[in-house]
């Protein structure tokens, strides 16, 4: 077990910039992140869109393969491939893309999809939101890329990006296919649901619960879908809010990182199954390599902190913080998203 210290690189990733949020007007392949592809070039990084049925639900995806990559020739090589897991309410192609496209720069296949009853991906009624759900998303993903052209199977990393980082470790604790896993600003979707965000509504636990149950019974019934976690908030009331979480959030995926497939509303009804799990249950189960990576003034890194704690059934685990990085910059900021890839390709040449 280790806590590392920070590492600082003599060059910045010129890919992690701020997008726009026309962005994924003008890329053709919708992507919205900083310096991201905009063709695919012989020779280079490249992204393949795909789509694959899971559980009778058709799922998109991105693959990102390495230079020099050709699923044709009978020679190819083998790579290690790397899962990668959007944040909540995100899509693939903001945080989970760039995180992909650079790990395809460092040599590995990525795949990131969009969640089921999220984004592009099939499923009714929209923005369904339980973990079942978003962890059998990271075993779907694990499926259809151990059966790509040139991966070697055994092989395969997993990293998890906010909500996740969560579900990523709660698919490590069984799926023993993913030979190390990562986390960046982990956050315990089930935790916060559960108790509000710092722990800040323990007092209203019941009544949520009794809300969300009353939700689900208008669903079965067939009366409306009632949702939660919308807001159309003015920027006076968007710099009001208490965190830098939800001040930060607010705009990177409404303005500089937007996207038309990711919201933040969910199914009331999803906190039945939201506000029953967490994503340190049973966390022991976790014996592959570990490394956990947050920004040391991230408002949510008290998550990570708790989980790395209690992930005592690895005999090599690792907790880096970024110097003066909060969570939602973690996504984006250049110097920021050098530090994260430096661990990653550390972490990931060690254990794949």
């Amino acid at each position: 077990m280790s806590i590392l210290k920070p590492i600082l690189l003599s060059a910045s990733l010129a890919s992690s910039g701020v997008a726009f949020a026309d962005a994924s007007k003008a890329n053709p392949f919708g992507l919205v992140y900083g310096g991201a592809l905009t063709e695919n070039v012989n020779g280079q990084v490249n992204i393949h869109p795909v789509h694959y049925k899971l559980n009778g639900l058709e799922i998109a995806a991105n693959v990102y393969t390495p230079a020099n990559y050709d699923a044709s020739r009978q020679d190819q090589k083998k790579y290690p491939a790397i899962v990668v897991a959007h944040p909540n309410g995100g899509v693939k192609e903001q945080v989970a893309g760039l995180y992909a496209q650079h790990l395809a720069e460092q040599g590995y296949i990525a795949i990131t999809a969009d969640a089921a009853y999220q984004g592009a991906s099939g499923g009714q009624p929209r923005v369904v939101d339980k973990p079942s759900n978003r962890i059998e998303d990271i075993h779907g993903m694990a499926d259809f890329i151990t059966q790509y052209a040139g991966v070697d199977q055994n092989r395969l990393g997993l990293l998890g990006i906010c909500g996740g980082g969560g579900y990523a470790l709660g698919a490590a604790k069984t799926d023993k296919r993913f030979k190390a896993v990562a986390t960046l600003s982990m956050f315990n979707s089930g935790r916060v649901r559960r108790n509000g965000f710092q722990d800040s509504q323990l007092e209203t636990i019941q009544q949520r619960l009794a809300a969300a149950s009353q939700a689900r019974g208008q669903e079965v019934a067939g009366g409306e879908i009632l949702y939660s976690g919308d807001a159309n908030l003015s920027d006076e009331e968007i710099a009001k809010l208490p965190f830098d979480l939800y001040r930060q959030g607010y705009e990177y995926y409404w303005k500089t990182h937007a996207h038309p497939n990711s919201t933040f509303k969910y199914t009331t009804s999803s906190l039945l199954d939201l506000m029953r799990w967490d994503a340190t249950d049973q966390i022991e189960l976790i014996n592959q390599p570990l490394l956990m990576v947050a920004g040391d003034k991230a408002d949510t890194l008290y998550m990570t902190q708790d989980a790395f704690k209690q992930a005592t059934g690895t005999q090599h685990k690792a907790l880096y913080l970024i110097p003066k990085a909060t969570h939602i910059e973690t996504y984006w900021k250049p110097e920021y998203v050098d530090q994260a890839m430096a661990q990653f390709k550390t972490f990931f040449g060690k254990n794949l």
